[in-house]
């Protein structure tokens, strides 16, 4: 009888025959590596951490109303309180609010120089990995010269070198901004640069490639239609690097004295201005360090289970 099944076949055997008829459903590429990146159990529960971070401090003035900068004179330096959930300090201003506050500068810097470094970076090393030669050389040697440099006293010269420029130009606040994201951002392209170009190297002998180039794709689409999106992936994991080295870099700064000024409690000046009250009020110090280490080490294992998600020699 047409349509029977032989008596060869027992029943699971034709269950599986069955259901290799039926057509498989498609798996995109950003559903795999969601898919790989819910098995990182860390980074899931970092990618969380994070998120409750940023929404406190997005979203936290419509729920924590305190001025940054009120003074209330009968509670400095005050430990947790009902009315000052993370104390005071010595003038008695509430450090949730100034977290708060500073916690959107601090992640915005961090952001804002990871955007300028993947940026410089991938411009650096399309050009490399697409030129070869001279040029590839040169921009090599180039990147090889910057990665050699200090970058801590060479960031702290140039901010006190330009400092005073920028904050007439633009004002203290949007000035010394402007200018730790460009320092940051500027200091940390080069692993960036050398990472495209590898990439690029490998990529532009593929085959996909070379069928583009056999129909008559020019350089430049090449380049942004066919190799840089296949190379994004490890461009991606470095700019979570880079936005947990922009933070740490400002607050360093703000430690140090040379980031915002006094008035604009980012995380790293609150840390600033805790280091003389370690004894007496470890609370003002314990709050921002504390920020600062959930935000990094959350970026840092977004950026592990990003590498594991995106790397194209797992099998899908």
């Amino acid at each position: 009888m047409a349509g029977s099944i032989p008596a060869s076949l027992s029943a699971d055997q034709a269950t599986g025959a069955a259901a290799t008829d039926r057509p498989s459903r498609p798996v995109s590429l950003a559903g795999e590596a969601w898919r790989r990146f819910r098995k990182h159990r860390l980074a899931v529960v970092s990618l969380i951490v994070l998120a409750l971070l940023i929404a406190a401090v997005g979203l936290g003035p419509l729920l924590w109303k305190v001025p940054i900068n009120d003074i209330d004179f009968g509670a400095k330096l005050r430990g947790p309180s009902l009315g000052h959930p993370f104390g005071t300090d010595d003038l008695g201003q509430d450090l949730l609010a100034r977290l708060i506050y500073g916690g959107r500068i601090s992640i915005a810097v961090g952001l804002a120089a990871m955007f300028v470094a993947v940026t410089f970076g991938v411009m650096i090393g399309a050009i490399a990995g697409m030129a070869s030669g001279r040029v590839d050389a040169v921009l090599m040697w180039i990147t090889d010269l910057f990665l050699s440099l200090p970058q801590l006293p060479l960031l702290l010269l140039v901010i006190y070198l330009f400092r005073d420029t920028l904050k007439n130009l633009l004002g203290l606040e949007m000035g010394v901004f402007v200018l730790i994201v460009l320092v940051i951002g500027g200091l940390r392209w080069m692993p960036v640069a050398r990472l495209v170009r590898a990439q690029f190297l490998s990529l532009r002998e593929k085959e996909f490639v070379e069928a583009a180039r056999a129909l008559g794709a020019s350089r430049i689409r090449l380049v942004i239609r066919h190799i840089l999106p296949n190379a994004m992936g490890p461009v991606i994991v470095a700019g979570t690097i880079d936005v947990a080295a922009a933070i740490i870099a400002e607050s360093t700064l703000s430690f140090l004295g040379l980031g915002f000024p006094p008035d604009v409690p980012t995380w790293g000046r609150v840390l600033f201005d805790a280091k003389d009250y370690l004894d007496i009020a470890p609370h003002w110090a314990l709050f921002p360090g504390a920020a600062i280490f959930l935000t990094v080490l959350s970026i840092n294992f977004i950026g592990d289970g990003l590498r594991d998600a995106l790397d194209p020699r797992r099998v899908l």
